[in-house]
């Protein structure tokens, strides 16, 4: 998943506009990352997904907005549904999402996610795997946090 913020007047509304957008994005993707204006999650961003709803207790917990960080947001679709789509998360949802990602205390909500989330994990060392979550959320949270501050919405790419 590539995430890249963006004033929302700038955002694209259309499959073939935020196409044209975020490659041209993910060409300078490290000069993006670090001027704090984009971030990824390779692989795993589905499981960070799951990890956020199962810790908040789904699917009311948090008050929904555990959904934010990785799937929140309008869904654009390609015409024929051939390319994955993008989420374009406006910037009520995307302050939302970092006012979350802010609040949440990562020990604790490691804990109450519980050994039924890190079951599928049980061959590697937890101490390993916690850290993969920790590194995705503190980038998510930084991300998030800077988007939040500058007013932006967030483009997400879902490549595969």
């Amino acid at each position: 998943m590539h995430l890249r913020a963006v004033p929302e007047s700038e955002a694209g509304d259309d499959h073939s506009s935020l196409t044209t957008f975020m490659r041209a994005a993910w060409e300078i993707h490290a000069e993006e990352y670090e001027a704090g204006l984009a971030e990824s999650v390779d692989k795993d961003f589905a499981m960070v997904h799951e990890f956020y709803e199962t810790a908040a207790g789904r699917p009311q917990g948090a008050d929904g907005a555990w959904e934010l960080p990785v799937f929140g947001g309008r869904v654009v679709r390609h015409p024929s549904e051939e390319q994955p789509p993008f989420a374009l998360l406006c910037p009520t949802g995307v302050a939302r999402a970092a006012a979350f990602l802010d609040g949440l205390r990562f020990d604790a909500f490691w804990d109450r996610a519980g050994t039924a989330f890190r079951a599928p994990f049980s061959a590697w060392d937890e101490a390993d795997v916690k850290n993969v979550f920790f590194e995705h959320h503190s980038g998510l949270l930084a991300f998030y946090l800077r988007a939040a501050a500058r007013g932006d919405a967030v483009i997400k790419a879902f490549w595969y």
